[in-house]
């Protein structure tokens, strides 16, 4: 992780689906549309059946969808729980 971006791990029960670095984590929760970005705050929230989308650098936007989502911000680090039952 450099100075400019989150850590991010989407997490299953039994595998971890993707690791690495983004500039930002965006998706819909219950109040709205967010965006996650290096410095936020502490954060934690559920995501149903909405689009993750992880902007990794010199690459091509990452989007997930799953049934089920927990989302949890700390110190520039973003993991994301969910089943294994992905769209990508």
């Amino acid at each position: 992780m450099n100075d400019h971006t989150l850590h991010v791990r989407i997490v299953t029960l039994s595998q971890i689906l993707f690791e690495g670095d983004a500039q930002s984590v965006s998706s819909v929760n219950s109040q709205g549309r967010f965006d996650i970005l290096r410095e936020h705050a502490n954060f934690i929230t559920i995501v149903e059946n909405k689009p993750i989308t992880i902007r990794v650098p010199n690459q091509p936007d990452l989007t997930y969808k799953f049934p089920l989502a927990i989302i949890f911000t700390t110190n520039n680090m973003v993991n994301i729980y969910t089943y294994p039952q992905a769209h990508k």
